[in-house]
């Protein structure tokens, strides 16, 4: 870690958090775990533990959720990587630096793969019609890569998730160059799994 820590904030560098966002199932669990295979280390809390929907786990921090009212925790996320759904983005304060990867993913896959959770919840899954959700979610997204382009204390990475398992070594590049070139890049291809890749609409 103390290694890591210092490639990545030299005497002349900027101190950066470094997050992972998206729409809820939208491959963010997959790439956290990509970064911590590759040496970037997560903060994460290990309270909400692996099951049928996330086999590999969560990848959370809890105190993250109370983000509009709870920002203490952001001194001790320098050169950690912390999950962030994307909703939550607009609460981060101005005052600190962020490099973001942001997963985006076909609509339609992630409105299945919520079904599939809400269904084994026992939860509803008609409260609000696809159409509708899709819309939002459209919405949301389109507003916020505006705001997030006007700030000059992100630096964001978009990156499709459905297909970095179809060309997982250009995108595994990709997303070290955007760190510094400082991970393993074989660590991180080896914990991609495509067997996970389970609502494809193609």
């Amino acid at each position: 870690m103390k290694k890591l820590f210092s490639k990545l904030f030299g005497k002349n560098q900027k101190k950066y958090i470094f997050i992972v966002s998206g729409l809820p199932r939208s491959g963010t669990s997959m790439i956290m775990k990509m970064l911590d295979a590759g040496g970037l280390p997560p903060l994460i809390d290990n309270i909400r533990v692996a099951d049928e929907d996330n086999p590999k786990g969560y990848y959370e921090f809890e105190r993250v959720k109370q983000l509009q009212t709870d920002k203490g925790w952001l001194p001790d996320a320098y050169g950690k990587v912390v999950k962030i759904i994307s909703m939550l983005l607009q609460h981060l304060p101005d005052n600190y630096s962020y490099k973001v990867i942001f997963m985006l993913r076909n609509i339609d896959e992630i409105l299945a793969s919520q079904h599939k959770m809400l269904i084994r919840r026992g939860e509803q899954t008609d409260k609000i019609s696809d159409d509708k959700m899709a819309e939002m979610y459209g919405n949301h997204l389109e507003k916020l890569k505006k705001q997030l382009k006007n700030k000059t204390n992100f630096n964001v990475l978009y990156v499709k998730y459905n297909e970095i398992l179809e060309s997982p070594e250009n995108y595994c590049e990709q997303v070290n160059a955007f760190l510094g070139g400082i991970l393993n890049q074989q660590e991180m291809l080896n914990v991609i799994d495509k067997n996970l890749y389970r609502q494809r609409t193609t």
